[in-house]
């Protein structure tokens, strides 16, 4: 029986940095980066009824939310959420114009 002999393995550091290099997936992590702050933007009482669902094209936020009260709620405090939201878009190098509360958006994880 041949030998095989593996003598061309990759370090994860230029794994990480070719994958790093296409577009979409840098887009994607940045944007989930983004999301973990939602809790700090939101606060824990929102952050537990609510959650992240998507960004669209036009720097729009979609949070999907568990009631439309909640989507009401937070529809109210916008303008807040958007101000807290800065500092973190800022320092991700992205754009956040605007945030729509969405409750049909809304899936239990399950666990």
């Amino acid at each position: 029986m041949k030998k095989i002999l593996y003598t061309k393995f990759q370090n994860i550091d230029e794994i990480i940095s070719k994958m790093m290099e296409n577009a979409a997936i840098k887009k994607a992590i940045t944007r989930t980066n983004l999301y973990k702050f939602w809790k700090q933007v939101a606060g824990e009482k929102f952050a537990q009824n609510s959650k992240p669902y998507s960004m669209t094209k036009g720097s729009v936020m979609i949070i999907a939310c568990k009631t439309p009260a909640v989507a009401q709620e937070l529809l109210l405090r916008k303008n807040q959420l958007l101000i807290r939201f800065q500092p973190y878009v800022e320092s991700l190098n992205m754009k956040l114009k605007d945030l729509r509360f969405d409750p049909k958006k809304w899936h239990e994880e399950e666990n």
